[in-house]
């Protein structure tokens, strides 16, 4: 089998967020073809429960604890040495060390490199015939500008720094790289007229969904009081766009709801809630559940998933899985960015909160409708085997295809 060092910027399991559902199931499909050496950070103590899990998977790991308050120190790196923040608070020498010695002795046949800050452990290191992709994931350096576009001063300035000096970075690693992947064409495109120099080795790939898991036909236990109607929004809830679409619902949209639909809830599910979005739930028809160890159940027994995104990088796993799901989506046109156009999909569209107040009171005024054209594009389009087959031929050399 051929050696695949693969570096990740988090521990790559348990799959409760949308990077690592992305990168737990590149590690179990690469890990049942090739031998991975795998390099990460583990930067919530909660999951060094799952360390022997992933190690089993790999030939070797170098595994290195990344602890909050490196954001402080590293972040003050960077600004006096000039760098992104973002790469400083990833400086680490036992991981540089780590992969400078597994290029040494273990020669990788390919290199996947999961997320841009990861790039900077190997380059100026490897052979130019080792093939290694860049997986960027997301133009990170425009979520950044986008940040300084609504921030006020000095934040604002702080934010641009961030995403001129990403820009830049993503820039030279691009054109270092075999390839370039970003999780959509839409964002393929927008980092091709930012790096027209490495346009003709930038390509996309698109994200995957587990349908068998996520399989509307499975009996769940409903969550909800008797009653209720729901739409539920799910996602890490300490992600500042997470944040942000969810009070600006609360803000906007919600009286108006709940005014003509007393039975309204509007549920939001998602590990961490930062303080600000813990003081929803003392919103009556709010709930915040906080982490739950399946969110399935609330899926299931919903109306709608409700992703009132305002702003929003690549492709939302939260729109695919209630798709699976068989679940109507209400979501503006950021939340659905990437996803294929498939015939009869029940995704309602707003972008204003009168809009949106308008489509989500016609939901909830009817009984569930299934969406079984969702599905049906999920099953369709977004097979994580289909995707990853395409990502592991740019890891092959042309001689190894023949």
């Amino acid at each position: 089998m051929k050696k695949l060092l693969y570096l990740v910027h988090r521990l790559p399991y348990p799959p409760n967020k949308g990077d690592k559902i992305s990168s737990n199931n590149m590690l179990n499909y690469f890990s049942a073809r090739w031998r991975v050496h795998l390099g990460t950070f583990v930067d919530d103590p909660e999951d060094w429960q799952y360390v022997d899990l992933v190690s089993s998977k790999c030939e070797d790991c170098c595994i290195v604890n990344l602890p909050g308050w490196r954001r402080l120190t590293g972040s003050f790196s960077g600004l006096v040495t000039g760098q992104a923040l973002s790469l400083s608070y990833y400086g680490n020498r036992e991981l540089q060390d780590w992969v400078r010695t597994t290029i040494e002795h273990e020669c990788p046949d390919a290199v996947l490199v999961f997320s841009g800050v990861m790039g900077r452990f190997v380059r100026d290191l490897l052979p130019a015939h080792v093939p290694v992709i860049f997986d960027a994931e997301d133009v990170d350096s425009e979520k950044w500008r986008s940040y300084g576009d609504s921030a006020r001063w000095p934040l604002s300035w702080l934010y641009r720094r961030e995403a001129d000096k990403l820009l830049a970075y993503e820039r030279k690693m691009a054109a270092s790289t075999s390839v370039t992947l970003f999780v959509s064409e839409e964002e393929a495109d927008l980092f091709k007229t930012l790096a027209p120099e490495s346009a003709d080795k930038t390509h996309f790939r698109t994200q995957g969904v587990d349908s068998v898991y996520f399989d509307p036909s499975v009996e769940l236990d409903n969550p909800y009081e008797e009653g209720q109607r729901v739409l539920v929004f799910t996602g890490a809830m300490d992600y500042r766009p997470n944040i942000e679409a969810v009070t600006w619902f609360c803000d906007n949209v919600f009286n108006t709801i709940r005014e003509k639909e007393p039975s309204f809830l509007f549920c939001i599910v998602g590990m961490k809630p930062t303080d600000e979005v813990r003081q929803l739930d003392n919103i009556p028809g709010v709930r915040v559940t906080g982490g739950v160890p399946d969110v399935r159940p609330y899926l299931s027994h919903a109306l709608a998933a409700c992703l009132p995104l305002q702003l929003a990088r690549g492709i939302q796993n939260k729109a695919l899985e209630a798709m699976a799901m068989s679940l109507p989506v209400l979501a503006t046109d950021d939340a659905l960015v990437g996803i294929i156009d498939h015939p009869g999909v029940l995704s309602h569209v707003a972008n204003s909160a009168d809009e949106m107040s308008r489509l989500a009171l016609t939901i909830l005024s009817r009984p569930r409708q299934a969406n079984t054209a969702g599905r049906a594009c999920v099953q369709e389009h977004y097979n994580w085997d289909t995707n990853l087959k395409r990502m592991e031929s740019f890891l092959l050399r042309e001689e190894d295809v023949h």
